[in-house]
């Protein structure tokens, strides 16, 4: 059994990668038990390898911070990626009182570390790592291990705070929400909400009865109003055709348009007369309209058309058809001209059939090619992420810059990228499993060397000196701004049970504790607030992290 000794005690790049293999396997296979709906996933990985190191079991230190720093800017970046195309939008009306309300878990639980380090006479970087592992934010932690090491200072008591920190992180997320529920949450709260959508694509019939309409051309009638719509078919003599920019509309047109809901009304009062037809119903057999008319989706595959304009392709002209909806990860979105195409996006389009192969052709309808990503773009943006977190950015007062580090920079990078990279022409479609699947890996090799890295003092850590005051420390820092913050979002925040989980699980970087709630929740509030407050609450974390010590060290 010499051989297998070697192998697992000989610190060698086969040794590495079989430790790292076998504690991601373990853990990732605790992560499938679950003990009355709770779960704790992922963070088994983490307490794998804290057993492993604890055995004696280590590899190259070198390697393991390769591994360690590597993983995580996967896992950040492709987080980025993902959120990246609902990111900024969701800053509008709903999304701002989200993220406030996400920041007052932020500050709330930053003022309670900072106050507890001079309370107990507890050094400021040991607190650091008790607020990421009360706050399951292991970026934050990488982000404040990078700057203690800028300013000279030992990592090792900040890592081994937030490793005894953690597991009661995630469960005092879960048992927050618990008590919420029980003992605050009304009836009312516990409802799954019903939600309007008004930049939904609508479709309506409309009879052209408005005199200042007769004889005007579509595109004359569409400059009338300063709102956009699509008109997919026109009635006209018993003959159902598809209109072109340049046709003139003429009294009792019968016309089929794509808008808004929020638009509908404008709409009316443009043509004159509403229908009361449903032309929502999802059974409406669409080529049963007319007989020489087909309804078709067509996906856009073709590298080429990433970032164009869709009035730019003149599809409409080129090939008599006309582009109604267009559905991008599962939003309905209305093909306007000036609509940025993406690969993946889906098109409904309505022509004759020989037109939409045609159409087909030019747009390239070969789902099968999505499902390769495409791995020049996403190492360009983890290299671009690199440098910006590398910038420094120096502060009155600060004897050290600040720094978006490993953590920070490939987030920001991955989130700008996900949302402008289109337009650029850059590729960055990659099907939800693929971001599931790189984001998971990354995150278990994060986690497994940072718990490999901590389990060897983890024990006697926890046991001897403030071991036990950091686990206390650390779970007042969870749960009591869960309390507070989850009563002011259910009360002054007036949302429902749901989101005001997604918002207390994004604001703490729980995804534990988001799978928790919904499996126990109706709906997709909690994910939908979740993937909201996520970013922003990461980010501010990360910066966080590092103005704490640079303020008081």
């Amino acid at each position: 059994m010499e051989w297998l000794r070697s192998i697992l005690f000989e610190e060698t790049p086969i040794q590495a990668v079989i430790i790292i293999a076998v504690i991601i396997a373990v853990g990732l296979g605790l992560g499938k038990i679950r003990v009355k709906g709770i779960s704790l996933g992922v963070t088994w990985v983490f307490f794998a390898g804290i057993f492993a190191g604890h055995v004696g079991l280590s590899i190259n230190h070198d390697m393991l911070l390769f591994a360690q720093n590597f993983g995580l800017v996967l896992f950040v970046y492709e987080l980025g990626l993902q959120v990246g195309p609902g990111f900024f939008s969701s800053f509008k009306k709903g999304g701002v009182k989200l993220n406030l309300l996400g920041l007052g878990v932020v500050v709330i639980g930053t003022a309670m570390a900072i106050a507890m380090s001079y309370g107990f006479g507890l050094p400021m970087a040991d607190m650091v790592g008790v607020l990421c592992g009360a706050t399951t934010n292991t970026p934050a932690l990488a982000a404040a291990q990078q700057t203690l090491q800028q300013v000279g200072l030992p990592v090792s008591a900040t890592a081994l705070s937030c490793a005894v920190t953690y597991p009661l992180g995630v469960v005092g997320v879960i048992l927050g929400m618990i008590f919420l529920r029980r003992f605050v949450a009304r009836p009312a709260d516990l409802a799954v909400p019903e939600h309007e959508d008004a930049n939904k694509t609508h479709i309506d019939a409309f009879k052209v009865v408005n005199p200042a309409l007769f004889n005007k051309t579509v595109k004359e009638a569409a400059s009338l109003v300063g709102v956009s719509f699509v008109i997919s078919r026109l009635w006209r003599d018993g003959k159902v055709t598809i209109p072109t920019s340049e046709l003139e509309l003429r009294e009792n047109d019968r016309v089929l348009v794509a808008t808004t809901e929020k638009d509908v009304p404008v709409v009316t009062m443009l043509f004159g007369e509403h229908e009361n037809e449903d032309w929502n119903n999802d059974e409406i057999d669409w080529n049963a309209i007319d007989s020489q008319l087909e309804s078709r989706h067509i996906t856009v595959t073709r590298p080429e058309i990433n970032g164009k304009k869709l009035g730019s392709l003149r599809l409409r002209n080129s090939y008599g058809i006309n582009i109604s909806r267009v559905s991008r990860s599962g939003v309905q979105l209305l093909a306007n001209p000036g609509l940025v195409l993406q690969l993946g996006d889906r098109l409904t389009v309505v022509g004759e059939a020989k037109s939409l192969d045609n159409v087909a052709k030019v747009l390239g309808n070969q789902s099968a090619s999505l499902n390769d990503p495409n791995m020049a773009v996403i190492f360009i943006g983890i290299l671009v992420g690199l440098l910006l977190g590398s910038i420094p950015i120096f502060m009155p007062g600060m004897s050290a810059p600040v720094k978006l580090g490993l953590a920070g920079g490939p987030i920001v990078a991955g989130i700008v990228i996900g949302r402008y990279g289109p337009a650029w022409h850059m590729i960055t479609y990659t099907t939800r499993s693929a971001n599931l699947m790189l984001r998971g890996i990354g995150l278990s090799l994060y986690l497994s060397c940072l718990g490999l890295e901590a389990g060897g003092s983890f024990f006697d850590t926890l046991m001897q000196g403030d071991g036990l005051i950091w686990v206390g420390l650390g779970f007042v820092i969870t749960v009591l701004p869960v309390l507070i913050m989850g009563v002011v979002c259910l009360r002054a925040g007036h949302l429902d049970f749901g989101s005001s989980c997604g918002v207390l699980c994004g604001s703490m970087a729980n995804p534990m504790a988001l799978t928790y709630a919904s499996d126990n929740i109706k709906g997709d509030d909690a994910a939908v607030a979740y993937a909201t407050v996520y970013p922003l609450g990461m980010f501010i974390r990360v910066v966080i992290a590092q103005l704490i010590i640079l303020l008081t060290l």
